[in-house]
């Protein structure tokens, strides 16, 4: 008997522009929410986008565009979902819901969609999981109606297809456990931290997909999980490294993204425990990527949140075997290694590195500038000692 292939869930996305956000920055966001789509595993097929000047409190997107995305839907059965770019509220959620007789989901939804499917360990599963309650919670009114006629499907992984009759209090009481198993888990990691102290610590951090894991297998010659995908890894890896004689731990922490709302942020606090006690952070950044200055912008905006930005930090420029520029035609061409230390980036940004992680161009260059910087910091915490020098 052959199987049925099962075909992937197609997807409406709908961005919005508004006083505080402009046409160019809704379609550059629409781009990256294509990417956080295809990551889920579902196939985006059509683009609505809105210009409104007061979000409609009934649909965010007003009466009209409704209809109108009602009106596609019905013309295209296999249409599963519509994603929008805006955080909803959940009486939008359900209003639009019953409008458009499919399921409605947020970027925070489709991010929080995501990480369940990526989370490894128990402990991201926890951290997940607290996540998707505490975003369900004030959904779970109208979660029912749909919930119990579609079965599965992005979206509904997790608390939110396994718990269908859950009411309020018992979601709280869970969140009140989870938060419990995470508190104790950190105390556990809180005391393996302690007993790492001695050695300088080096995080890497940047925005997602910038190639940190790759970054982090080239540097520690370990097998850490890389594939160029939105969020491909979530669980922090910490690995013993020595350049000449010099021992460090370095670090792998989940990515960044723009949007990220600060409950998801608080359910990784744990996580992201790691950047805030590092000694130094490796600051990866896809030069690649026509958006990169507002991908440090966001990175730098998670620092300062985290306490984190007053560390020294090194900014590797990685992908640049995929970086462009063009001329005053128009042609984009390739820049060499030193036209890029001598740009306005490399003059922006102190202690620039530009490599390519996966060509394994310019490695040398950046673990001589970490080993100095290590150095200093061995030399600030034991200036008796010639411990790691």
């Amino acid at each position: 008997m052959i199987e049925r292939i099962q075909q992937k869930e197609q997807a409406i996305l709908v961005g919005i522009c508004h006083r505080e956000q402009k046409k160019e920055q809704m379609l550059e966001y629409l781009e990256e929410l294509k990417l956080l789509t295809y990551s889920s595993g579902a196939i985006p097929v059509k683009v609505f986008t809105q210009n409104i000047h007061n979000y409609d409190p009934a649909t965010l997107i007003g009466k009209g565009k409704a209809a109108e995305i009602k009106a596609y839907v019905e013309e295209h059965p296999d249409v599963d979902m519509v994603i929008f770019d805006e955080e909803l509220s959940p009486s939008q959620q359900r209003n639009l819901e019953r409008e458009t007789k499919r399921k409605i989901l947020d970027r925070t939804g489709l991010i929080l969609d995501i990480f369940a499917g990526r989370a490894q360990t128990a402990y991201a599963k926890t951290q997940v999981e607290l996540a998707q309650y505490e975003y369900l919670l004030p959904r779970l009114a109208g979660m029912w109606t749909h919930l119990e006629k579609q079965r599965g499907g992005i979206g509904l992984r997790g608390p939110g297809e396994s718990e269908i009759e859950t009411d309020r209090r018992r979601a709280r009481n869970r969140i009140a456990l989870l938060k419990d198993r995470l508190a104790e888990i950190d105390k556990q990691m809180n005391s393996q931290r302690k007993n790492r102290g001695q050695f300088i610590r080096v995080s890497l951090v940047g925005y997602t997909n910038a190639g940190k894991s790759t970054l982090m297998n080239l540097l520690s010659k370990s097998d850490v999980y890389a594939e160029d995908t939105l969020f491909a890894t979530l669980d922090t890896t910490v690995r013993k490294i020595t350049f000449e004689t010099t021992p460090f731990l370095l670090s792998d922490t989940v990515g960044f993204i723009r949007k990220l709302p600060t409950f998801l942020v608080e359910a990784f606090k744990s996580t992201l425990d790691e950047v805030r006690e590092a000694d130094i952070l490796l600051h990866v950044i896809d030069i690649s990527h026509p958006s990169f200055e507002d991908h440090i912008k966001s990175v730098n905006e998670t620092l300062i949140e985290l306490k984190a930005i007053d560390k020294p930090i090194i900014h590797v420029f990685n992908k640049t075997d995929l970086y462009r520029v063009a001329d005053d035609d128009g042609y984009l061409h390739p820049v060499s290694l030193d036209d890029m230390k001598k740009s306005w980036i490399a003059k922006n940004h102190p202690h620039s590195v530009f490599i390519s992680a996966a060509g394994k161009s310019n490695i040398d260059e950046l673990r001589r500038v970490m080993l100095n910087l290590i150095k200093q910091e061995y030399k600030v915490r034991y200036p008796y000692t010639q411990f790691g020098v």
